[in-house]
């Protein structure tokens, strides 16, 4: 009887947990920030389950971006035009319209980012 309650409550907390999962699909105003510059590009995403697609507007032009989004875990890559670069972004959902994290362009820069929802 016991091992059925438990079960049952470990269930519950997976569809609960499950339910938690970030969508970051729509338009995003990041701000960049590194020791000697700052940015602010904008990325539009389209998110479907785990798997997020999308384009970078910024300083380099427009590039398409591909990554991931498990639970509120955001990681995503894409090849800066004009550069020889990629951009590797890895953060956390702060809820609907808020997240923030770290970046790097391969081998170059590294800095922080906060992105809020349009």
């Amino acid at each position: 009887m016991l091992q059925r309650a438990l079960r049952a409550a470990l269930a519950a907390m997976v569809v609960v947990c499950a339910g938690f999962a970030a969508d970051i699909t729509g338009i995003w105003q990041f701000s960049l920030q590194t020791p000697t510059t700052k940015g602010s590009p904008s990325f539009e995403f389209k998110q479907d389950g785990e798997n997020l697609t999308g384009t970078y507007s910024g300083k380099f032009g427009k590039a398409t971006v591909s990554g991931t989004v498990k639970g509120d875990e955001v990681e995503f890559t894409f090849n800066a035009p004009n550069t020889s670069g990629r951009f590797h972004y890895k953060g956390t959902v702060d809820g609907p319209s808020s997240m923030k994290g770290d970046f790097e362009l391969e081998g170059t820069e590294k800095g922080t980012f906060t992105a809020t929802k349009k």
